[in-house]
């Protein structure tokens, strides 16, 4: 069961949170993009084919996605609710 998409929710909350069930997910994914942003802060030091655009490119795009998760869920929080998933056995 996936998050309902209510009247009220704009666009960019629904593509966001549309295959989460509950708020566990997203912000899971957000604490991985912030871990794996980081991970590639490093790169330039260890390896020679590494500069620090590449890191940019590479790492740069982790901290928006986090971001636009992070708002997703504060949204849900605020303006809406998360449904109960697996409370009834069928």
């Amino acid at each position: 069961m996936k998050l309902k998409r209510k009247d009220n929710m704009p666009l960019w909350v629904s593509l966001g949170l549309s295959n989460f069930e509950s708020r566990k997910g997203p912000i899971y994914l957000a604490i991985a993009c912030l871990v794996f942003g980081l991970g590639f802060l490093p790169l330039p030091l260890l390896m020679d084919s590494w500069t620090w655009m590449d890191v940019l490119e590479w790492g740069g795009i982790m901290y928006p996605m986090a971001l636009w998760y992070w708002l997703c869920v504060r949204w849900v929080d605020k303006n809406s609710s998360w449904e109960i998933v697996g409370s009834t056995v069928e």
